[in-house]
């Protein structure tokens, strides 16, 4: 991160210029980023536990396939719902 009172070789090798010369905008990104990483996790637990709870159901014939496309679509859901908590969590 740079900022815009930076050289134009640091900001264009930043990944990220913000426009005041205080380190606010740091805090406020590493909040943003720690909430990321968390919800990443999350979904990583949803998607594994899903997928321990279908595979083997799916594997011993329990399930029609629609109840499979239902139930992926809705696990699909979960996660995209749950990744959109962050939208409003950057301000």
């Amino acid at each position: 991160m740079a900022p815009t009172s930076a050289s134009d070789a640091s900001q264009l090798t930043a990944d990220a210029v913000f426009l005041d010369d205080r380190l606010a905008p740091v805090a406020v990104t590493l909040r943003g980023v720690r909430r990321t990483v968390r919800v990443v996790k999350q979904n990583f637990g949803l998607a594994i536990g899903y997928n321990m709870l279908a595979v083997p159901l799916a594997i011993a014939g329990q399930g029609t396939p629609l109840v499979a496309a239902v139930a992926m679509s809705l696990s699909s859901l979960i996660v995209v719902a749950n990744a959109l908590r962050l939208n409003g969590s950057a301000k």
